[in-house]
């Protein structure tokens, strides 16, 4: 939890004033991709102008989940300039729920106003197949780590922000348009957060289904939380890589999960790119 706002604002700062040093010789993007489970590849498809590790940026996390690379890349996609968080943070790794989304407060201090999340989930909804694509239309939350416990940032954003659109309804109008222009299956469906890392029990699973959840995961609800405080217009999509637990009545993998990310990555990556060449600001 941050008790010093004054000096959480002063880190923020650092890290944004940093990536504009680094970046000083073009235009800052605005809008930032988080690269979740099978949009590895999307990197190789960016003209890279510059990519910064992360153990370079003044107070940024090293992300250490599978997959997760660890590097902002600053670069051209679909005739656009953009941030790409080449891995993100987990509560599950130990991280404060501040430091989770410490990224989410630069790209806001840097200009950013479209945060496009991606994550791979597992499915909850009867309807859905794996690998199919899904987007996100609203969360679940409740057991969640509060993302704005402790004193408001007020140059952030208010104390009690309204939480009815989150997921930008335009924003995830034009994710579906797009899959469906490329003849990609997706769904529209509420996405539910636990915290893990252990994956969540059958019981779980029935009461977040009656709960209304389509899918559940282990990230982007606190980011969406934070970018959301700030102003910043959220878009997000997941994979569903697997079928939650008690479904299948298979033990759930973490190689099955980076297994069918990487069957979906195709049409992850081309949607992406399409939303990416569609978005004006």
């Amino acid at each position: 939890m941050i008790t010093d706002t004054k000096e959480f604002v002063k880190r923020v700062d650092g890290a944004a004033d940093y990536i504009k040093q680094a970046a000083s010789d073009c235009a800052l993007p605005q809008i930032c991709i988080v690269l979740g489970s099978g949009l590895g590849p999307l990197a190789s498809m960016v003209e890279v102008l510059h990519e910064i590790s992360y153990k370079d940026i003044p107070g940024f996390p090293v992300s250490t989940a599978p997959g997760h690379k660890g590097s902002l890349i600053i670069g051209n996609l679909s005739g656009k300039t953009v941030f790409l968080m080449n891995g993100r943070f987990h509560y599950y790794e130990g991280y404060p729920m501040e430091t989770v989304t410490f990224y989410v407060r630069v790209m806001g201090r840097l200009g950013v106003k479209v945060l496009f999340l991606t994550n791979a989930s597992g499915g909850i909804n009867l309807d859905l197949k794996v690998p199919e694509l899904v987007a996100i239309t609203d969360h679940i939350s409740f057991n969640a780590e509060p993302v704005l416990r402790g004193p408001n940032i007020e140059e952030f954003g208010t104390r009690f922000p309204d939480q009815c659109h989150v997921y930008d309804p335009a924003l995830t109008d034009t994710i579906v348009n797009c899959a469906r222009d490329l003849g990609i299956r997706i769904s529209r469906g509420v996405y539910a957060y636990t915290k893990g890392p252990q994956y969540e029990t059958p019981a779980e699973i029935r009461a977040l289904r009656t709960m209304g959840a389509d899918c559940v995961g282990m990230s982007t609800v606190p980011e969406a939380i934070a970018a959301s405080h700030m102003g910043i217009r959220v878009a997000a999509m997941s994979c569903i890589t697997n079928m939650a637990a008690g479904i299948s009545g298979n033990p759930l993998s973490e190689q099955e999960v980076l297994d069918n990310a990487a069957k979906a990555s195709d049409n992850s990556c081309a949607l992406v790119k399409e939303f990416v060449r569609r978005i004006e600001f």
